[in-house]
C-alpha cells in the first residue's frame, strides 16, 4: 500500500460553528469579529460563504465589512471557547479513525497520514466522522506529501475531496500565479516577479542559484522545490509546541502621543512575557506590530543579546522597538510578540521552513 498525506480543513469553521448554534442563520451572510459590533474597531475573524460573495473576508476591518454587507447580514462576537470545544470534538473524531496518524496544525485543520490503496475512501470516511460527531463539514486534500495535500484542499472546497500529486501537479498548478503556493505571500510573490518568475512552472524552471542569491541558501532552495510541489511526507503526531506568544490591541481612539504608545507597549509586552513564563521558556526575540491610521501596518523585530526570563528585559526590548515608531502619525493598533527558545525535539522529522512547524 502507498503512503498518503491527507489535509483536513474545516469549511468556514467559525461561521459554521455559529450557524450550528443558531440554525436560523443558515443561508445568511454571517460575519464574526471583535465584539460583533461593526461600528467598533475590530477585524473579521471569518465570514460565511454567503458573506464572502460580497467581498468580505478575514482580516478586513468590520467597518468596511459593514459597508459591503447586505441588509440581512448578521454580525457576531468572537467566542473562542466555543471554537476550541468544537475543534477538540473534530480532532477526537479524526483520531478515532482506524490506522491513521493525526497531526493538528490549527484548530480548524490537521494532517492525516495513512497507508492505503484508496485515499479518497479514507478522506470520505474522515468527512463522515466529523459530520456525525459535530454536524460540521470539511474538505480534504489528498497528496503524496504535505505541500500538495495542503494545496489540494483549496480545490476541494466546500465539502469535497481533491487529489494533487506529482502526476498532475503541473497540469493543475503550472499556469497559476506563485501566490497560490502554500507559504508564498504577497511580498515573496513580488520579489519573485522582480526576477521574472510569475507562474508556478516558471518557479520550477528557474535557476536555483538565482533564488538562493535572492532568498538565501535555505529559503532559495525551498522556493525552487515548491515550484515542483516538493515537500516533506512525514505526519508527526507529537503535540504542537508554540514558538511565540503575542498580544495586540486595536484602540477605540488613535494613540497620538509617545507616552500613550509607551504605556500600551509596556502592558502588551508584559502580558506576552507572562504567557511565555507560564510555559517556563525563555524569550529570545521580540517583535513589534504597529498599524498607523488609517490602515498601514509595519512590523519590526529584535533579537535579544541572550535568552531571558526577566519580564523587564522583554518590556525594555519592546519599548526600544517602539522608539522607531513615527511620532508624527497616529497609531490605531499595537502588538507585541515574544519568541521563545524551543524545547528539544526529534529533529529527524522533516518540516517545511515556513509557517512554523508545517
Amino acid at each position: 500500500m502507498a503512503s498518503w498525506v491527507l489535509h483536513v480543513d474545516m469549511d468556514q469553521f467559525i461561521a459554521a460553528v455559529e450557524v450550528l448554534r443558531r440554525p436560523e442563520l443558515a443561508g445568511l451572510p454571517v460575519i464574526v469579529g471583535g465584539r460583533g459590533d461593526p461600528t467598533e474597531r475590530a477585524v473579521v475573524s471569518t465570514a460565511s460563504y454567503e458573506a464572502r460573495a460580497f467581498g468580505i473576508g478575514s482580516g478586513m476591518p468590520l467597518k468596511i465589512a459593514a459597508r459591503k454587507a447586505p441588509e440581512d447580514a448578521v454580525f457576531l462576537p468572537v467566542d473562542h471557547e466555543a471554537y476550541e470545544a468544537a475543534s477538540a470534538e473534530v480532532m477526537s473524531a479524526l483520531r478515532a479513525l482506524p490506522d491513521v496518524v493525526l497531526e493538528v496544525i490549527g484548530w480548524d485543520e490537521c494532517f492525516l497520514g495513512v497507508d492505503t490503496d484508496d485515499p479518497e475512501t479514507v478522506a470520505r470516511s474522515a468527512q463522515a466522522a466529523v459530520l456525525e460527531a459535530t454536524g460540521l463539514h470539511c474538505s480534504v486534500g489528498v497528496g503524496d506529501n504535505r505541500v500538495r495535500a495542503k494545496i489540494a484542499t483549496e480545490f476541494g472546497k466546500p465539502r469535497g475531496v481533491f487529489r494533487l500529486t506529482a502526476e498532475n501537479w503541473f497540469e493543475v498548478m503550472g499556469d497559476r500565479p506563485t501566490r497560490d503556493l502554500w507559504g508564498v505571500g504577497p511580498k515573496v510573490q513580488k520579489r519573485l516577479a522582480a526576477l521574472g518568475i510569475r507562474s508556478v512552472r516558471e518557479l520550477a524552471d528557474a535557476d536555483e542559484e538565482l533564488l538562493v542569491s535572492e532568498f538565501g541558501p535555505r529559503m532559495g532552495v525551498w522556493y525552487h522545490g515548491l515550484g515542483s510541489g516538493l515537500g516533506p511526507t512525514a505526519v508527526d503526531p507529537t503535540p504542537w509546541v508554540a514558538r511565540s506568544h503575542s498580544r495586540e490591541t486595536t484602540f477605540p481612539q488613535n494613540l497620538t502621543t509617545a507616552t500613550q504608545v509607551e504605556a500600551a507597549l509596556a502592558e502588551l509586552a508584559g502580558h506576552a512575557f507572562d504567557d511565555c513564563a507560564a510555559e517556563g521558556r525563555a524569550v529570545v526575540r521580540v517583535h513589534l506590530k504597529v498599524r498607523y491610521a488609517p490602515f498601514e501596518t509595519k512590523t519590526f523585530g529584535r533579537k535579544l543579546v541572550a535568552p531571558t526570563t526577566e519580564r523587564g528585559d522583554v518590556i525594555d526590548a519592546a519599548l526600544a522597538l517602539g522608539s522607531t515608531i513615527d511620532q508624527q502619525r497616529e497609531v490605531r493598533l499595537l502588538g507585541v510578540r515574544a519568541e521563545m527558545t524551543m524545547p528539544e525535539s526529534d529533529e529527524s522529522v522533516e518540516r517545511t521552513p515556513v509557517r512554523g512547524r508545517v
